[in-house]
């Protein structure tokens, strides 16, 4: 399994590859590999030992200071993550990540608008949810590539998307 990961607001690329009966796994963090062994104690806490070191691993779900991302405390310290789908990732990636200028939000496939989360004319900070998208029974919230104003709303709620279109401007 290969995830993208956002931790402290870098994109980090964690590939897991599966583990044996004892907890070990084939790792790798940025291509470079680990050697990783994961016990679950109970849900949300985890035994983490990496390349020899012992870890205690806590998660904490659904903070609202961070639009529906999470927290772990590990290592003595707390790391706010965010997993997202690879498609949206790679988008924002492509889109060369600056600020200045008219962003869009697109559809990436085709499918139904279950809620617009802003308003024109509403402020939006970098990464916050701005409209879900249901397609293939899933809905996928598509966020703000940026902090800004949606100067434009281009769907409501019950619209039928196609891949591309464009759904909202954030400026």
């Amino acid at each position: 399994m290969k995830i993208e990961i956002e931790i402290q607001e870098r994109i980090r690329t964690v590939e897991l590859l599966p583990g044996d009966a004892d907890g070990q796994f084939q790792a790798t963090l940025d291509g470079e590999p680990l050697d990783v062994q994961a016990f679950l104690l109970r849900p949300g806490v985890l035994s983490l030992m990496v390349e020899g070191r012992s870890y205690r691993v806590v998660r904490e779900d659904d903070l609202p200071a961070t639009n529906g991302g999470a927290a772990v405390l590990f290592a003595g310290g707390r790391y706010l993550y965010r997993v997202e789908d690879t498609r949206s990732l790679k988008a924002r990636r492509g889109h060369g990540g600056g600020a200045d200028g008219p962003r869009v939000i697109k559809a990436s496939m085709p499918g139904r608008v279950v809620r617009v989360l802003a308003q024109p004319g509403e402020a939006v900070e970098a990464h916050q949810g701005v409209v879900v998208i249901e397609a293939m029974k899933m809905q996928n919230e598509l966020k703000s590539p940026k902090a800004g104003i949606v100067v434009e709303m281009r769907v409501a709620n019950g619209d039928t998307v196609a891949a591309g279109d464009v759904l909202a401007v954030i400026d």
